[in-house]
């Protein structure tokens, strides 16, 4: 008989992590096709993930996700 194992994480709700959030302004066409349809005009992100100098953006109303590179991007300009 193969054992059985029951696994589970237990959760503080006192320790939980914050949401780090970036507001960004469109640039380009397509940013601002983007930004007016996909984003509601909600100018603030939540960022999900940091990696050679680009950053992994959500829109607040998770409709839209997308990469940004911290050096300049063509698309997005960091506002905030």
């Amino acid at each position: 008989m193969t054992p059985f194992f029951l696994c589970y994480i237990s959760f503080n709700s006192s320790n939980k992590m914050k949401k780090e959030f970036v507001c960004v302004k469109p640039r380009s066409d397509y940013a601002h096709e983007i930004f007016e349809h996909s984003m509601y005009k909600l100018h603030s992100c939540v960022v999900k993930w940091r990696r050679g100098g680009e950053v992994g953006l959500e829109s607040i109303n998770n409709l839209h996700s997308f990469t940004l590179r911290e050096s300049g991007d063509d698309d997005w300009e960091v506002i905030k």
